[in-house]
């Protein structure tokens, strides 16, 4: 059994092991972005508002954290290697429903299913990569989180290389290379001993890390989203979310750490400024890239090539200002870069994006971080939970509010345009739509393609200047995020300095996974 592992000298079977955690988070990342680039294709095939184009981005995150979290609930019972399995079979059926979409619901059930083989990706390697390295977890998971942005990088180069005459099908597809990649990976590798199983740390303690407060959390989340999907009353979702969080809390009978539960709202927005911007940041900036003569891909593809440099050099960064520190400094960077891309134009948006890449570059692997070194009992529920709910939070909430806000921006647009040249077209090409923020009033995109040229003139001005208002709109996340940093700085400061805590190797404990073979 292995139980620990030697940070100074990494073994041939812990780089092959990081390799194929690496190569299979690459394939998330290709799907993520694979999507990015086909949702104006599948707006204009079949007819999507933007907000519903919105639900649909929302899909591909929030489902992410059904799996994450049951897989974490699980996993040292049923090993990595099922887990890992079950991510590859639903990235294989994910993209045959998508290439084969008649709609919005088809769309949305492939999507659906991809965000469960990227949050089961996660529940494996978060943890595995945690307890491999474990006196160095922050370095260690941001170096693998590179693998997030390589596929960004790679996925976008080819899918703009394709050019945008290709099918948004043919796209879709090459999901396929970095999936089978991992498939065949996975067949010669073996995966440690999590590190609050060697640690003899009981189960229902790694529950009381998260306790009732954070269950309820996770569970209202997802709960709601499932009841706008399917249409539960109010009153039907209020009991769910009763009965799942008065069962964890019956056996866990704990709130949970506050320090985590902090973390957890924090994760909400902070997800939101890299995800949920990263999902729309392709069409918010075609109208200023299109000036440019550049596909507005080139702007999400850069961003990441520096993402996926920069985290490979995040351990010196760390040692010298610490994880919180270099998550203030992250927060402050990232909402200057989204201010300024609001705002920028022509070789300017070069400027404002690299300002931007620089300041969300550390932000998800480094909170993993922090939740890795300060809950360590909390073993893969902790650490994954953490980025269940920064998916719930920008797939439930984040997304659909990018989308809400370029609508309701247009529509305000059209009722002034209206009101200054005598026309009606808020009342000719809009149409009412709902949400989880209500009734809301959208422009009707079929309606859209058969006003005049000048009606066409006046909706595309009113269509850019939401684009970059929304990113201005984006930039108070960052901001709160800021605030937030700053006081765990001062609290960790007052108790004598930030220092992760280290678990002690116990006796192995009859029936806990050692190798799965």
């Amino acid at each position: 059994m292995q139980t620990s592992r030697d940070n100074s000298a990494v073994s041939a079977s812990d780089k092959k092991l990081f390799l194929c955690c690496f190569v299979a988070l690459i394939a998330t990342s290709f799907g993520f972005i694979l999507r990015a680039f086909s949702i104006s294709d599948w707006g204009k095939e079949f007819g999507l508002t933007a907000t519903q184009q919105g639900e649909i981005f929302g899909v591909g995150l929030w489902p992410f954290a059904i799996s994450i979290v049951l897989f974490s609930l699980i996993i040292d019972k049923i090993g990595y290697r099922k887990a890992l399995i079950f991510a590859f079979v639903c990235h294989v059926v994910s993209a045959i429903i998508t290439i084969t979409a008649t709609g919005y619901w088809s769309l949305y059930l492939g999507t659906f299913i991809v965000a469960l083989a990227n949050g089961t990706v996660e529940a494996v390697i978060n943890p595995v990569v945690a307890t491999m390295f474990k006196k160095d977890k922050a370095k260690w998971l941001n170096m693998l989180h590179a693998g997030w942005p390589a596929g960004l990088v790679l996925g976008g180069l080819i899918a703009i290389a394709m050019g945008p005459e290709a099918s948004w099908k043919f796209k879709i597809a090459l999901i396929y290379i970095p999936t089978i990649a991992y498939g065949v990976m996975l067949l010669g590798v073996k995966f440690p001993v999590n590190e609050r199983v060697a640690a003899g740390v009981s189960y229902r303690d790694m529950l009381k890390e998260a306790g009732i407060i954070g269950a309820l959390l996770v569970v209202s989340l997802i709960v709601s989203e499932l009841g706008r999907v399917f249409g539960f009353s109010m009153g039907l979702k209020i009991a769910i979310i009763a009965v799942l969080a008065a069962g964890y809390g019956a056996y866990a009978r704990d709130l949970g750490r506050p320090l985590f539960i902090f973390l957890l709202m924090v994760m909400i927005p902070l997800a939101t400024t890299e995800l949920g911007t990263d999902s729309w940041i392709t069409p918010l900036m075609e109208p200023e890239m299109k000036k440019l003569g550049l596909n507005a891909g080139w702007l999400i593809v850069y961003t990441s090539l520096v993402m996926m440099v920069l985290r490979f050099f995040a351990g010196p960064i760390i040692h010298k200002i610490s994880p919180l520190g270099l998550l203030a400094v992250s927060s402050a960077i990232a909402a200057v870069g989204l201010t300024a891309l609001s705002m920028a134009q022509g070789v300017m948006i070069l400027a404002a994006a690299t300002i931007y890449a620089f300041g969300k570059t550390f932000f998800w692997p480094t909170i993993l971080g922090v939740v890795a070194e300060r809950f360590p009992k909390g073993g893969a529920l902790t650490l994954n939970t953490i980025g269940g709910v920064g998916m719930l939070g920008v797939g439930v909430i984040g997304s659909v509010f990018l989308g809400a806000i370029q609508d309701l921006s247009v529509d305000k647009g059209l009722q002034t345009y209206d009101q200054a040249n005598g026309t009606a077209l808020h009342s000719t090409l809009t149409t009412e739509k709902e949400s989880i923020f209500g009734s809301y009033r959208a422009l009707d995109p079929d309606k859209a393609s058969a006003a005049t040229p000048e009606q066409k003139a006046a909706v595309t001005a009113a269509s850019d200047a939401a684009k970059k208002g929304a990113l201005k709109t984006v930039a108070i996340f960052p901001v709160v995020m800021l605030g937030c940093f700053l006081i765990l700085i001062l609290y960790f400061k007052a108790q004598g300095g930030y220092k992760p805590v280290e678990l002690a190797v116990a006796p192995p404990v009859g029936g806990a996974e050692q190798h799965v073979v």
